[in-house]
C-alpha cells in the first residue's frame, strides 16, 4: 500500500475534496514521543521534588453523622508541578485509607499486599479525585461488624509510600458521629 502512495500512479490535489492531498517530503519531529515522560520523571526529578510536588486532602461533606449512616469522603490528589511526577509505591495498591488507624475500618489483619515497586504517575498538573465511603462501622472478624461508638473519629489517607508520613503524603479529617 505504501508503494503506492510513494509513487506518482495517484491524483493528488488540496483543493479538491475527495483526492489525496499533496504529501510534504521533509518529515517534522515529534516532541517527546520515544521518551516515556514516567522515566524523564525517574531519572531528573529528584525524590525529595517528587514527594513535595503532590499535595493530598481527604474531605467529608459534613462534619456530623448520624449512626448507621454511610460517610461519604473525597480523597483529592494534584500534581503541583508543571512536570510529570513519578511516585515509587510499595505496592499495586497506590494509596489507602484508614479509619482511627484501622485499614479500611477493619481490625481483622489483611491478606499481605505483595511486595512489588511500581511507579504512581502523576501528569503535568493532573488532579485525581477518588469517592469512599465507609459504613460507620468496624470489621471486627471475618463476616462480623461492630457499629462505631458515638463522638469524634479520624479519617485518613496515604499515598503508599515507605514512610507516607515522613514526606507528607497523608491526610486526615474529624468526623463526629452523634449520640441516637
Amino acid at each position: 500500500m505504501r508503494r503506492i502512495y510513494d509513487s506518482n500512479a495517484l491524483h493528488r490535489d488540496d483543493d479538491e475534496s475527495h483526492a489525496p492531498r499533496e504529501r510534504k517530503r521533509e518529515a517534522e519531529p515529534q516532541a517527546m514521543r520515544s521518551v516515556p515522560s514516567g522515566f524523564l520523571s525517574k531519572i531528573l526529578v529528584p525524590h525529595w521534588l517528587r514527594y513535595r510536588a503532590i499535595a493530598i486532602d481527604v474531605a467529608a461533606p459534613d462534619r456530623s453523622f448520624a449512626p448507621g449512616q454511610r460517610i461519604p469522603f473525597t480523597v483529592t490528589m494534584r500534581n503541583e508541578l508543571p512536570i510529570p511526577i513519578t511516585l515509587p509505591i510499595e505496592s499495586p495498591v497506590p494509596w489507602t485509607w484508614s479509619v482511627d488507624g484501622h485499614r479500611e475500618a477493619s481490625h481483622v489483619p489483611r491478606s499481605t499486599i505483595p511486595d512489588e515497586r511500581r511507579g504512581y504517575h502523576f501528569d503535568r498538573g493532573e488532579r485525581k479525585e477518588f469517592t469512599r465511603h465507609w459504613s460507620g462501622s468496624f470489621k471486627i472478624a471475618s463476616r462480623e461488624w461492630e457499629r462505631a461508638d458515638a463522638g469524634e473519629h479520624t479519617i485518613g489517607v496515604a499515598i503508599n509510600v515507605a514512610k507516607p508520613d515522613a514526606v507528607g503524603l497523608e491526610a486526615e479529617t474529624t468526623i463526629r458521629i452523634d449520640d441516637d
